[in-house]
């Protein structure tokens, strides 16, 4: 068996294993989510504080990150579920103050890049991951007090991700022509974009037979948003990758490089689906 054929062996059991877990833990309950996701923004976020310290001009304290990171999605986990009050938040709030003002007595050669990478490390990565619970926990519409959990629009963002990109590799592996973004990944093609666009669209269309918890033009528009923004967060990776000199976040997914790698394209279609349904809701 040649090397090429272990690897693609290896990358799809691993991508099995990987769709498996995420789907279960969302589908299942909300501790399940709730648990695998605290899990996914520590890792995220270690990965994110590792990469980036590597660059001999940053020295950010990447426990404390994580532990924010981490202390964050909970928060928002339970804020949203109603489970506890807002003032769940102000521990998180003293621990960013804290990174800010460490860097006035540590005395370190760059604060100003210790800085913007820390605030990145909680804005860029535990952020969207905390903004999940906007999307799984819905008052309903009788009650204010009444949390529902939903977990088919937070897993809805991951399988238009999903179907996004294999559509995307279909279409442009076959029509692709024009580069979307030569200089930062030649790979992607406005062709293989519109492809992927056309496959969540269907997506979108049978997902909307067998749930009710938006009509089918609300799914059709979050399915676009999902491919327009999460296109964006895999081109503002590859830039960010491009820029410290690596091909991959990590290695914890064999075959698929780190948690960043997989999570490129949430980071930013996260908050712009908080966004659009909070839009819908005005109108």
């Amino acid at each position: 068996m040649t090397d090429k054929m272990k690897n693609l062996i290896v990358r799809t059991l691993t991508g099995m294993v990987f769709v498996a877990v995420l789907v279960g833990a969302i589908v299942y309950h909300p501790s399940t989510f709730g648990f695998l996701f605290a899990i996914i923004t520590a890792l995220s976020v270690r990965e994110f504080c590792t990469v980036v310290n590597q660059r001999e001009d940053v020295q950010i304290n990447s426990l404390i990150c994580t532990v924010s990171g981490v202390y964050l999605f909970l928060a928002f986990f339970g804020f949203c579920s109603n489970l506890t009050p807002s003032s769940v938040f102000i521990p998180y709030l003293l621990s960013i103050i804290y990174l800010l003002v460490s860097e006035l007595y540590l005395k370190r050669p760059n604060p100003i890049n210790n800085w913007a990478y820390t605030m990145m490390s909680q804005m860029y990565v535990a952020l969207p991951f905390a903004l999940l619970n906007i999307l799984a926990f819905q008052s309903n519409t009788n009650s204010e007090y009444s949390i529902s959990y939903i977990g088919i629009i937070p897993l809805s963002v991951f399988i238009f991700l999903w179907s996004s990109d294999s559509g995307a590799y279909c279409f442009g592996s076959m029509l692709g022509r024009r580069k979307l973004f030569p200089s930062i990944s030649p790979n992607k093609s406005w062709e293989g974009s519109i492809g992927g666009g056309i496959t969540a669209l269907v997506v979108s269309v049978i997902i909307a037979q067998f749930s009710s918890a938006l009509s089918l033009v609300e799914w059709m528009g979050l399915a676009l948003t999902v491919v327009v923004f999460g296109t964006w967060g895999d081109l503002v990776e590859s830039l960010l990758k491009r820029k410290l000199g690596i091909k991959d976040s990590g290695h914890i997914l064999p075959g698929h490089g780190g948690m960043l790698d997989r999570f490129d394209s949430a980071m930013l279609a996260i908050p712009a689906v908080c966004i659009y349904l909070y839009t819908i809701t005005l109108w």
